[in-house]
């Protein structure tokens, strides 16, 4: 890989740690200053809101806007707003609201960020090293996923502001590892119109895509199901100790960076399509197999397997449109993209636990089952179409 691809790959993975860190570090303090588990909720949606609310219009503005001058500009706002945190704690002026704010601003930063980052991918990386590049970042970030949990519960222990410290330091690693790139990181000059319309051709390259319309809708419907999986498992699980429980999950967490590591791999083996096809039909085994277990260790294969598996799909499908897109249209094909899992996420959650008030996770687990069967069938039929036209994915 290039000179620039690490440095990217770099400043991705400081940004992620930190994040992560900051991720656990936000509802505890929010509960030790509030006592209130609702308060600690209502900040996590804070932190959601603004993609679900400015995605699409963060896309198309940095497919106007130079890339690398976004990425460290949002790095060193996040490094100022998460450092008021640590210095509210040295002045013990530390509120709920100041969190809330800083986690609002925080989340407004990381939209336009996430836009620009995966977009600048093909200016670092030929083409056809794309599958690679992002595994790489995927791998990396999921191992940062598993030891960011415990790193910000251990800084926590040494005091309230310092895993906001750390998090803030992180985003300078990733500004200063931004600013050392040397690609030309701006898009391709194309005609500007209003944004309301250039958010409408982003959407609207993808809706026509065929090929990856169909990988998105198959993506949200995935993740509709997969949304679901904790609370399943959880119930599942039956009378196992919290303790086992927790530390099954955060286990597992390791499996996010096999699946990525070895997507690339699959892919070139089984090409894009049967690598797409196979994880759909491996989770409705999946979910099938979760009705018919009863014990701990059982589930934790089971939930092993779908942790390997969600990686693999995720890659190929995020290598496949950066490859399929036009350089201009990147940020807001990749945001419209991203924006159908953020959508799906709590449709699936809310599904999950309406099913399990109403019947038991076996039921639960089969009516999923039931609907990964209808995607990968779809999927299929939509497959097999192509073939039979010679067209490609």
């Amino acid at each position: 890989m290039t000179r620039d691809f690490r440095l990217v790959w770099l400043g991705q993975t400081a940004s992620s740690l930190g994040n992560g860190v900051t991720q656990l570090a936000y509802p505890l303090v929010v509960l030790a200053l509030t006592g209130s588990p609702a308060a600690a909720g209502a900040l996590a949606a804070v932190r959601a809101v603004p993609y679900l609310v400015l995605g699409l219009p963060a896309g198309a503005l940095v497919d106007r806007w130079d890339r690398k001058r976004t990425m460290v500009l949002c790095d060193l706002g996040r490094a100022v707003n998460v450092a008021t945190v640590p210095v509210a704690v040295l002045l013990d002026a530390l509120t709920p609201a100041h969190l809330v704010v800083t986690a609002l601003v925080g989340g407004v930063l990381h939209v336009f960020f996430s836009a620009a980052e995966n977009a600048v991918l093909p200016s670092v990386v030929a083409r056809d090293r794309l599958a690679s590049a992002v595994s790489a970042t995927e791998t990396a970030q999921a191992a940062t996923g598993v030891v960011a949990g415990p790193l910000g519960g251990a800084l926590l222990q040494l005091g309230r502001g310092v895993p906001f410290l750390v998090d803030a330091v992180s985003f300078l690693v990733s500004a200063l590892c931004f600013a050392a790139v040397r690609a030309d990181l701006r898009p391709e000059r194309a005609e500007r119109r209003s944004l309301r319309a250039e958010v409408a051709e982003g959407v609207r390259w993808l809706w026509r895509h065929r090929g990856l319309r169909s990988i998105a809708l198959t993506a949200a419907g995935l993740q509709v199901a997969i949304s679901g999986i904790a609370l399943v498992a959880i119930v599942s699980a039956g009378d196992a100790a919290p303790t086992a429980v927790g530390g099954l999950f955060a286990a597992l967490g390791a499996g996010g960076v096999v699946g990525a590591f070895l997507a690339p791999r699959l892919k070139d083996r089984l090409g894009l399509d049967g690598l797409l096809l196979g994880v759909v039909w491996l989770h409705a085994g999946l979910w099938a197999a979760l009705a018919l277990v009863d014990s701990l260790v059982a589930v934790g294969v089971v939930l092993a397997l779908f942790t390997v598996s969600m990686p693999c799909f995720g890659v190929a499908a995020l290598s496949h449109q950066l490859e399929v897109t036009p350089d201009h249209l990147l940020g807001r094909v990749g945001t419209a993209f991203s924006l159908l899992i953020w959508a799906a996420t709590p449709v699936g959650a809310a599904a999950a636990g309406l099913l399990l008030d109403l019947t038991t996770p076996g039921t639960t687990s089969l009516v999923f089952a039931a609907w990964v069967v209808l995607l990968g069938a779809v999927r299929s039929r939509v497959w097999h179409g192509r073939v039979a036209a010679g067209t490609s994915p």
